[in-house]
């Protein structure tokens, strides 16, 4: 079993270091020779580089992406700016993802057509609200849809170009058809019509990106997810397995943040340049991971807010806004949680995760709420303990990042039943007990008009 761990470990370690470097020959390529070409050059150029990319790692299978950037131009041009469009967009390219979900998943973590395809999918889906966006009042948009609204419907040329652009085709980020456009029109950039200074903030960002690579490399063969289901782990006293699955939290998300800081690519091109703050130029319209706000919160709504960001955003803006008209808030963020966990497949685990950090989220805002409104554990909060409560969160926030985090890794029912049952369950109990307790020290510990008063501050 360590040995299959080992050699899965590796599998995945091995793509993440392609993935890491391959899209930066590319990049130079653009800069070099690239970037004064006519749109027609650009877009053929990023076209054929994200069908070699998927080529060579998925074979004649890069088909499936091809089927589906056809079919959301013709949905794009036959239904116009409707309703019925958005509606057919979302519905055939989720099925068509769920379909490749169910006819290639396994009870391992799979390196199929799918994965880059979940990608795809939103950047489809999100093509066809931007178009329809883009035959409404400005009037009645928000900031964020007018930068993203499409006031002519784009080109064959120019939907594959922003489908397969090497810098976003495998692993993300996110980022709007606009944005694609700006790119081609030599607009994001820091030097207005030239190539843009952004070599060394690119190579920063590579560099860290390695450097994450390095520590997933190191440590997770110590922490591989195969150790849960053994007779050694559930041998192991209570307090062993906590800590645990609190280390193994850790290490396991660089594997992703690795690869999501990958957008040194995006830099490169321009297509991370976001502007000038404070008379600094800004590379990060691309960021997917806020690294330092990663490695230092001790909050679960810190690390989700650090983490994974174009995805969280895009689902925050075609998701979660667009269910406004349900005048319900919870309702929306329950939805939009269902929503990312069968984007991300068909295993009962992701419900699970994303169920359980709804809930998570819910009893965090109710603790920070009775912080902020009781007198007493404010002032706790400010004193010199601070530091001891700081280590208190920290040890709390990734033990319980960790926990849901298993079943998300381990997909199925009978595999994370069985490590949630060799703990006891003791995150979902840790959970249910504050939540249900919280009524009773709010109203112990918070002063009778208290919270009124500073709810309407």
């Amino acid at each position: 079993d360590y040995e299959k761990s080992d050699t899965e470990q590796k599998t995945v370690l091995e793509l993440l270091q392609l993935l890491q470097k391959i899209g930066y020959p590319f990049a130079v390529v653009y800069r070099s020779f690239l970037f004064n070409q006519t749109p027609t050059v650009i877009h053929l150029f990023h076209t054929f580089s994200g069908l070699a990319l998927a080529a060579f790692n998925f074979g004649s299978q890069l088909y499936h992406s091809v089927v589906c950037v056809l079919v959301q131009f013709l949905m794009l041009r036959l239904m116009g700016r409707t309703v019925t469009a958005i509606l057919c967009s979302f519905t055939f390219q989720m099925l068509y993802l769920l379909a490749g979900y169910y006819y290639t998943a396994t009870e391992e973590y799979d390196i199929k057509w799918t994965m880059p395809h979940c990608v795809l999918t939103l950047k489809l889906i999100g093509l066809a609200f931007d178009y329809y966006d883009g035959g409404k009042e400005p009037s009645k948009l928000s900031a964020e849809q007018k930068e993203s609204a499409l006031r002519s419907v784009p080109s064959l040329l120019e939907v594959c170009g922003f489908s397969y652009f090497y810098g976003g085709f495998l692993v993300g980020p996110q980022f709007t058809l606009r944005s694609y456009q700006r790119l081609v029109a030599r607009e994001l950039t820091d030097c207005p019509g030239k190539v843009p200074n952004s070599v060394v903030p690119a190579m920063k960002r590579f560099a860290l990106g390695f450097l994450c690579l390095v520590i997933y490399a190191i440590f997770s063969p110590h922490y591989p997810d195969s150790y849960y289901l053994t007779d050694e782990y559930e041998a192991q006293p209570f307090w062993y397995r906590c800590v645990f699955i609190l280390l193994w939290g850790k290490i396991i998300l660089y594997k992703y943040v690795s690869c999501w800081v990958i957008e040194g690519v995006c830099i490169l091109t321009g297509l991370g340049y976001n502007g000038v703050v404070d008379g600094k130029h800004q590379w990060n319209a691309c960021a997917n991971m806020k690294v330092w706000l990663f490695e230092t919160t001790p909050l679960f709504g810190g690390t989700i807010s650090s983490f994974n960001i174009n995805t969280n955003a895009w689902a925050a803006r075609h998701v979660f806004k667009r269910l406004k008209f349900l005048g319900n808030k919870t309702l929306s963020h329950v939805a939009t949680l269902f929503f990312l966990s069968i984007w991300h497949g068909l295993h009962s685990g992701y419900i699970l995760c994303f169920s359980m950090e709804f809930f998570i989220i819910t009893v965090e805002r109710q603790a920070q709420a009775l912080v902020r409104d009781s007198p007493v554990l404010t002032k706790l909060a400010n004193s010199a303990l601070y530091p001891l409560i700081y280590v208190v969160q920290q040890f709390i926030h990734w033990l319980f990042m960790g926990y849901p985090l298993v079943a998300f890794s381990i997909f199925s029912y009978d595999k994370w039943l069985k490590v949630y049952s060799s703990v006891y369950f003791c995150g979902h109990l840790f959970f249910l007990v504050a939540y249900l307790i919280m009524p009773y020290l709010r109203k112990a510990l918070v002063p009778k008009n208290e919270g009124r008063e500073k709810k309407q501050e």
